[in-house]
Order: structure tokens, then sequence, then C-alpha cells
């Protein structure tokens, strides 16, 4: 993976757009960092404790069907999706953007990734700016992170 602690760290949702726009295959991971992930290398499931064959990353590439749609939008989703992890998997775990090869999928359908380049961290700052991103959709009170927690 050959990982650097003096990754760049993307500030703005519209700076990650940019890069997502201009560099295909790129993935988001939410761990604590490059460095730490190198020395595992692969994933576990979290239900059955199996190996699994690269580490698991969601995608960030936009897809053909969102058309002309906002590209901030399209991340800000992706980074919602997950953005429980932080809290779930405990402290020094943030989001983290990377390239690599995929080498299957897990058991919720996410890539698992293998050679792994790391492009940089995701600042806090965006992920206040996709959640606020998300909740001004207009259905967004229909809608919300894949896990949620009762208040």
């Amino acid at each position: 993976m050959n990982a650097r602690h003096d990754l760049p760290v993307l500030r703005t949702l519209r700076e990650l757009a940019d890069v997502v726009q201009a560099t295909p295959n790129l993935y988001v991971r939410w761990s604590r960092g490059p460095e730490a992930d190198e020395a595992i290398v692969e994933s576990r499931d979290g239900l059955t404790g199996t190996r699994l064959p690269g580490l698991s990353a969601d995608p960030l590439d936009v897809e053909p069907w969102w058309e002309d749609r906002s590209a901030e939008l399209w991340v800000a989703r992706r980074l919602y999706d997950y953005s429980h992890l932080p809290r779930d998997k405990g402290e020094g775990v943030r989001p983290w953007v990377l390239r690599g090869r995929v080498e299957g999928r897990g058991p919720d359908n996410e890539p698992l990734v293998r050679d792994v380049k790391p492009i940089g961290w995701i600042g806090e700052s965006v992920i206040e700016e996709a959640r606020r991103a998300v909740e001004e959709q207009e259905r967004a009170r229909e809608w919300g992170p894949i896990r949620r927690r009762a208040r």
C-alpha cells in the first residue's frame, strides 16, 4: 500500500467532487487510515469474522444515471450513508480516499479493494457539509444514513 503520513486533506465537498470527477476508480474507506490498514491488508466480516480478500470501501465514481446532477450531492450522499462509522467503530476512525483494484464483494455488496493507493483524508468539515447538503433535499425526512440510532 505504501502508506504515507503526509496525505493531503480534502477540505470542501467541491474539492472532493473535483477529485472524484478527475480520477476514476476512487473509493472512500472509513478506518484509522492507510498506515493502520497497511498492517491488515484485508477486512473482516463483522458478523462471522470471516477474512475478506481486500479492504471494504465504497465507490465514489459518479454513476451515468446521475446525469447532470451535482457531483457534490453525489459525494455528499456517499459520505452521509456511512457517517455513523466513526461513532460505531471508535476513536480515530475517519474517511479517506483511495484508488485500488476490486478483488471481490463483501457481505453488504461493498467492493473489497486491493493494491490500494491512498489519495487523501476527507476533512471533518466535508462531513458536516455533506450532512447539510443531504438535509437540504426535499425528501430528507424520509431518508438517512444506513445505520440510524435512536436519539
